[in-house]
């Protein structure tokens, strides 16, 4: 682990790489960039950042195949940049590992924003930037539904004891499932909840994490017993 926070762009808009750099180096962070999708790869391969932000269009791969190569090696935290909105765009960022999503152009403060809250969500006991509000650890509590644990404190799920690899956002979904358990909570408010009122993904968002959580908690993820679907409204989670 390195001593400050290393964040990674991969922009190949030199305006953009100047303001973005500018700005984090003043929020604290250790700052490297790559212009292109190649160079991307094997910085974030070599350097080893703690957040990567990430352009959907660069030349050389474009920043979906970025992604996709980076999360063959690493779970760091993916923000994706995009001039592109629509949604399927980002439902295939979302599939391919991308953490969260920001639309160009997008102010400095929600961007800043944003990267405290996905690091929060992967070193929930750290400060994650010498400029940043001391995180208090979550409050003591475990969940507990069968053979699933979820330990708030630890910020992590166990299966049968064994703990399950989730991506900060699986977690954070979970959580909030599991805390509503017995009601029919909407796609809506899930992404309001999970994703953040200022997010502009559709509820399609939802539906692919959804599929990824079952596959790692349901014994018969094509019968789901625990996170089940309530057709036209959202999901409600059971035991």
């Amino acid at each position: 682990m390195h001593d400050t926070t290393r964040v990674l762009i991969i922009e190949d808009e030199p305006s953009l790489v100047e303001t973005l750099q500018y700005n984090l180096v003043r929020e604290g962070y250790e700052v490297a960039a790559a212009t292109d999708g190649y160079g991307g790869v094997a910085t974030a391969t070599n350097w080893q950042p703690d957040l990567v932000l990430l352009d959907v269009m660069l030349p050389g791969i474009d920043g979906l195949e970025v992604c996709r190569r980076i999360r063959r090696v690493s779970n760091v935290p993916i923000l994706m940049l995009t001039a592109r909105a629509e949604e399927i765009d980002k439902v295939v960022g979302l599939e391919l590992g991308a953490d969260d999503y920001l639309a160009k152009p997008f102010g400095m403060r929600e961007l800043l924003a944003r990267i405290r809250a996905l690091l929060r969500r992967t070193r929930p006991s750290e400060e994650v930037s010498p400029g940043a509000p001391t995180v208090e650890p979550a409050a003591v509590g475990r969940h507990v539904s069968g053979n699933l644990i979820i330990d708030t404190v630890r910020h992590e799920a166990l299966l049968d004891g064994v703990p399950l690899e989730l991506k900060p956002r699986e977690y954070d979904l979970l959580l909030y499932l599991v805390e509503h358990r017995g009601m029919v909570v909407s796609r809506e408010s899930i992404l309001e909840q999970v994703w953040g009122w200022s997010y502009g993904g559709g509820s399609r968002t939802v539906d692919v994490h959804v599929r990824w959580l079952r596959e790692k908690i349901e014994a018969d993820p094509s019968t789901p017993e625990r996170i089940q679907t309530v057709r036209g409204v959202g999901y409600r989670f059971e035991g």
